[in-house]
């Protein structure tokens, strides 16, 4: 069983994501984007590994370990209202804390994950499960959190590479997408929706798109939410 899926971000009406290059220049996205998560509501937010890195707040950990440990998941923490979920398939981000914002840290990763990597995560108090022996399979990465964390909603947003492998794998349920009156206007910057060029090929078994709404927020911003149906097999309904 997997969770209700929603993708949530914030883009220019050109579709891209890094607030930094929108003209004309504003700091309101970021706001705007926590604003609509808080009212999506879920029991888990996820993001790769390169947004993840943002919130990091050690440079590396340890090169060596004192111990071998089995490639089994590591939850310190089960009780939490919310939960912080980064894919990071071979263990690249040293963290610094155990929680974003309040939300315990869960990291996806891979078998390939050095020891050393993982004494790092326990020292922290960061959570970690496996979802891959070489790459991640993002079916078996949010099967585990329904299953082990009890998770029925969750919030995918981003980058670009994560929705778009979300997306084309059919995993998403629903699209929230606010619309914020500015332009990147140039090559270069990501998208809500994007891929690595061995990727640019494959098409998502998207089936349908329905508007389940349309709101007109403060300063001309749009918020639109959108229902896929994906030609996989059936998502599940939305959770009251």
């Amino acid at each position: 069983m997997k969770p209700y899926i929603v993708c949530h971000m914030v883009a220019s009406v050109d579709g891209r994501i890094l607030h930094s290059r929108w003209r004309p220049a504003t700091r309101e996205g970021g706001e705007l984007f926590e604003r609509l998560h808080g009212r999506i509501g879920g029991d888990a937010w996820l993001v790769g590994r390169v947004t993840g890195q943002e919130f990091a707040k050690a440079q590396a950990y340890d090169a060596h370990a004192d111990r071998t440990y089995p490639r089994e998941a590591w939850l310190p923490r089960r009780d939490a209202d919310a939960y912080g979920v980064v894919l990071d398939a071979r263990g690249k981000i040293a963290w610094g804390r155990s929680d974003i914002g309040g939300d315990p840290i869960v990291v996806a990763l891979t078998e390939q994950v050095t020891d050393a990597h993982l004494a790092g995560l326990r020292r922290d108090g960061v959570s970690y499960f496996f979802a891959g022996r070489r790459e991640l399979d993002l079916k078996a990465v949010v099967e585990f959190l329904s299953r082990e964390l009890g998770v029925k909603r969750l919030l995918v947003e981003g980058g670009g590479n994560v929705n778009g492998e979300f997306l084309r794998a059919g995993l998403i349920d629903e699209i929230s997408l606010a619309v914020c009156p500015v332009v990147d206007g140039a090559r270069g910057a990501p998208s809500v929706f994007d891929s690595s060029a061995a990727d640019a090929d494959l098409r998502a078994p998207l089936a349908e798109m329905a508007l389940e709404s349309c709101e007109v927020l403060e300063r001309g911003a749009v918020w639109l939410r959108y229902r896929l149906r994906n030609d996989a097999p059936a998502a599940p309904s939305e959770p009251s």
